[in-house]
């Protein structure tokens, strides 16, 4: 039986690159639906969306990233979940296919993505903490096995990643050349995007907390 794929897209103003990630994967023929979750957007980022025909889903107020993926987890019915974010820049049909292909076949029970050969600045920062990446394809059962109450803000990637120790979960790091995105300084401003960046580091922090880590995933 066909597994049913669906894209989620947290999204908050990032008009100035959706449409770079919307347009391959509206080619992709094994995306089966396209949720767009606009955080609290005040640019363009909803219609540019629905001129892709995914679904867009819009919040008033940004409730941050975990909220947003985890509402468009609940507003699909979809056997595999394919996460990414919305400033990507050199997103192709290739990438994409890489994070799915070995969910699809069963070899893993989620991808996470690394950037290589983008910029040296992205490629750095994954590199030394791949377990933050924010592209993923993942198996729906295990986004129920997440406990919700101890994720804030950034924290779904980390929550995820401790999950997937925590459960077994078959995890395989997949190459993407040549994709990156925007840094939150490019995005905001040196002032707000070094202090949207704390943020985002606190929140990793607060997911780790004391518990024990330990990766034993796969390259491919």
């Amino acid at each position: 039986m066909p597994q049913k794929i669906c894209v989620v897209i947290p999204a908050y103003d990032e008009e100035k690159t959706i449409g770079n990630v919307l347009k391959p994967l509206s080619a992709t023929r094994t995306i089966d639906e396209i949720i767009v979750v606009s955080d609290g957007s005040h640019d363009r980022t909803a219609n540019i969306a629905r001129s892709y025909n995914a679904r867009v889903i819009e919040f008033d107020e940004n409730h941050g990233k975990t909220n947003a993926v985890l509402t468009g987890v609940k507003n699909t019915d979809a056997d595999i979940i394919l996460m990414l974010d919305a400033d990507l820049i050199g997103l192709k049909e290739e990438h994409i296919t890489s994070l799915l292909q070995p969910v699809i076949d069963n070899k893993a029970d989620m991808t996470i993505g690394i950037f290589d050969s983008g910029r040296g600045a992205t490629d750095f920062a994954q590199k030394i903490a791949p377990f933050l990446s924010g592209q993923r394809a993942i198996c729906r059962t295990f986004f129920e096995k997440l406990d919700q109450s101890k994720i804030t803000g950034y924290g779904i990637e980390m929550a995820l990643t401790l999950m997937a120790e925590r459960e077994k979960m078959r995890t395989q790091f997949v190459y993407l050349p040549n994709l990156t995105h925007l840094m939150k300084e490019e995005k905001r401003g040196v002032f707000l995007g070094f202090l949207s960046r704390m943020k985002m580091y606190f929140d990793i922090l607060f997911m780790f907390g004391s518990l024990k880590f330990k990766l034993k995933f796969n390259f491919k």
